[in-house]
């Protein structure tokens, strides 16, 4: 399976979190390692699309398209901030349905 960088999933964080994350600095929650989302490890010919740290290898982020929702698994991440842009109203819609252990369930299509 051939790896992608992140930018290969801009358009599906858009979908998720009403902006472009690609510049977002992602924090590993296993190494600790951080860098743009745009410089991670991308996989996307599994069922979902797998984000992994260039560091460990540690998945960081799952997403899932089903039904017309998008299932987000974040648990590998310690952080993800992107300090110079606020998210929009609908990423803070989901933040606030945000549950215990990193999974949330994205908007429905």
């Amino acid at each position: 399976m051939d790896a992608l960088d992140g930018n290969a999933i801009g358009g599906l964080l858009i979908d998720v979190f009403g902006t472009e994350m690609t510049a977002a600095r992602s924090t590993c929650a296993t190494c600790g390692d951080s860098r743009p989302v745009a410089e991670l490890v991308v996989y996307s010919r599994a069922p979902g699309t797998v984000v992994r740290c260039r560091t460990c290898g540690n998945v960081l982020m799952v997403f899932v398209r089903a039904h017309g929702a998008i299932g987000t698994d974040l648990t590998g991440l310690a952080s993800l901030n992107q300090p110079d842009r606020p998210l929009s109203r609908q990423a803070s819609t989901l933040r606030r349905a945000f549950r215990p252990g990193g999974r949330w369930t994205g908007q429905r299509r």
